[in-house]
């Protein structure tokens, strides 16, 4: 069989498959195509998710008839003056959108320059042009587009619920809407009120986009190496979601989904978050238009840079160094969340609030004083049962039968310092053995002291392995610590890296391993249980993380056995000592696992919770 050229329709079907794949793909090209235009206003409106009708208007320079005869054949645009694809200073450049979706739909521009008398329209239907006629229309853009797919049926079969289609349309707008703040946008389906955004600053157009939640807690990212600038925003690690849906990344204004940028963010949390928990992150990415490609896929969603390397250590530092800038500081999500959870199921009836104490059992509150005591507490040495010097103050005597059994209070609340005097207050009261009260100038702080310590003891570890000879304590007799072959010849294999943070391994035999030393940031840690537990990470991690990653599991793993546990009675003095290293702690916001650390309730919450507000 000879070979032939393919029909014109034919070959502009075929890359309405590469460019068009569904009707959000339709809109991103007819937004950009109006930003380009250089619009202040874009309107879209996607009917049945867009396989009906999807319309854009636009308030932009407009084209004039000549224009939009060439605006609907293959790989035409004003967008490459220079054909350098090299230097592209615009959204669109390959000159596919508009013939693609007039080969496959029912296409209607009217579109009238600035300054003219006129609207011009041209409309194409399944690939066949109609000649440019006059119309009535606004200076700017209208672009109709009708039964998408309506030529290619079997296209139609591959779509997705109405519901997906119009929510991928949302993303698409929002995606957009995020990288240029300075454009009002709106999206609707014709009959209900449309999604609206006005121009607004680039904060003010996130927390519109993302929510309230968004831009109250997240920290700003600012960066420049070499030409390239990094901005945006990047939400502290309590603000979290279970998938990767939260993360929007632009390059030179260009929402685009790569993997290296991806890589990056995951990189820069790895130890703040847990594995299958995802941060929520805006960041935009100017490099120069030499630096990078962005001709990789007709949809312009892949790009590649000349210098990944650069991009990717960029990104990590600028948001490390950012939230460990944030300090203890959490999201406020997490009171809410707490908020939701105290609320009793009963609700607000006709006769008040009414609070159910079924399920609990007598002793199920115990309440161990925090007397007044110095806030400066050797915290670090031994967590001593109690600080020196230090008397509890006698319990003021409660009428037990006032109380009902399962609220029962052994111990009265005492001084400390100032309830102001510190971000995270003075401590008051320890909960369970586990959890430490504290009161701030305008609420409670509570505090998981399991979680916490694990943080503090996890950042001194990683502080350790930036020296050469890490704190470390030598043990008076060696622990023989049995794990079998396998473990034992992972150990031994990994003994040098193990070593730089201080814990001192050897093989010993077949199947078990010598400790001759463990980090002093430990303190006095079950060795067995954490050689064991380095085992099994060993394992599980095996060679596919580079060094530093591999060291921030096994510090993750080993801070863990060095903190203080929950049930451990602490002093007043105690309490105070890790509240103050929590404030001068980067992260100390959450654990080494992603959870809280602490969650405070302001007094108004407190109050909502009685029903006086």
């Amino acid at each position: 069989m000879s070979i032939r050229r393919l029909p014109g329709t034919l070959v502009n079907r075929i890359a309405a498959g590469e460019v068009i794949e569904r009707p959000a793909a339709a809109v991103k090209e007819l937004v950009e195509n109006a930003i380009d235009a250089g619009a202040r206003r874009i309107d879209v409106i996607a009917r049945e998710g867009g396989k009906a009708l999807i319309q854009v208007t636009d308030d932009g320079i407009g084209m004039a008839p000549g224009d939009l005869a060439l605006a609907v054949e293959r790989h035409a645009t004003s967008k490459l003056p220079d054909d350098d694809l090299l230097a592209i200073q615009s959204l669109g450049f390959r000159g596919e959108a508009l013939p693609s979706i007039g080969a496959v739909a029912r296409l209607t521009i009217v579109s009238r320059p600035r300054g003219a008398d006129h609207a011009a329209l041209i409309a194409v239907e399944g690939g066949e042009v109609a000649p440019v006629g006059p119309a009535a229309g606004n200076p700017g853009t209208r672009v109709e587009v009708r039964d998408l797919f309506f030529a290619t049926p079997a296209r139609l079969k591959f779509l997705k619920s109405l519901r997906a289609e119009w929510d991928a349309v949302v993303d698409v707008v929002e995606r957009l809407a995020m990288a240029w703040p300075e454009i009002a946008f709106s999206v609707g389906d014709g009959s209900r009120t449309p999604r609206r955004w006005p121009a607004s600053s680039p904060l003010e157009r996130l927390s519109a986009v993302l929510g309230a939640e968004f831009g109250a807690n997240a920290v700003p990212i600012r960066a420049e190496r070499d030409g390239v600038r990094l901005a945006g925003h990047a939400g502290l690690p309590t603000l979290n979601k279970g998938t990767a849906a939260g993360q929007y990344l632009f390059v030179n204004r260009r929402p685009v989904r790569d993997k290296l940028l991806v890589g990056a963010v995951r990189g820069a949390y790895q130890d703040l978050l847990a594995r299958d928990r995802h941060p929520m992150v805006a960041l935009f990415l100017e490099v120069p238009g030499q630096e990078v490609d962005v001709n990789v896929h007709p949809a312009k969603t892949e790009v590649r840079f000349r210098d990944p390397a650069l991009v990717r250590g960029m990104i990590v530092s600028a948001i490390k160094h950012a939230l460990a800038a944030a300090g203890h500081r959490a999201s406020n999500t997490v009171a809410t969340d707490t908020l939701a959870a105290l609320r009793p199921a009963a609700g607000i009836g006709a006769s008040g609030w009414q609070p159910s104490l079924a399920g609990l059992t007598p002793g199920a509150i115990h309440l161990h004083a925090a007397a007044q005591a110095p806030a400066s507490a050797p915290w670090g040495q031994g967590m001593r049962e109690e600080a020196a010097g230090y008397t509890p103050a006698p319990a003021p005597t409660i009428p037990r039968a006032d109380l009902p059994p399962a609220a029962r209070v052994e111990d009265a609340t005492a001084g400390g310092p100032p309830p102001d005097a510190y971000p995270l207050g003075a401590a008051r009261a320890q909960l369970h053995g586990t959890y430490i009260v504290a009161e701030t100038a305008d609420g409670i702080v509570l505090v998981d002291q399991h979680a916490a310590h694990e943080r503090l003891v996890y950042e001194r570890l990683k502080a350790a392995l930036a020296t050469r000879d890490p704190p470390r304590q030598l043990l008076l007799l060696p622990d023989v610590v049995e794990v079998g072959e396998a473990a034992a010849a992972r150990l031994v294999a990994a003994a040098a890296e193990i070593g730089r943070l201080g814990l001192d391994l050897e093989g010993f035999g077949p199947g078990a391993v010598l400790v001759r030393a463990v980090p002093a940031a430990l303190g006095h840690p079950n060795t067995r249980r954490l050689v064991e537990d380095l085992a099994d990470d060993l394992a599980e991690l095996g060679q596919t993380l580079a060094l530093g990653e591999r060291l921030d599991a096994i510090c993750s793993t080993m801070a863990c056995h060095g903190s203080v546990r929950a049930g451990r009675t602490l002093s007043a003095a105690e309490m105070n000592a890790l509240l103050r290293d929590m404030e001068a702690t980067p992260h100390s916001g959450q654990c080494n696992h992603g959870r809280p650390t602490w969650v405070e309730l302001k007094r108004a919450d407190i109050e909502r919770l009685f029903g006086r507000r």
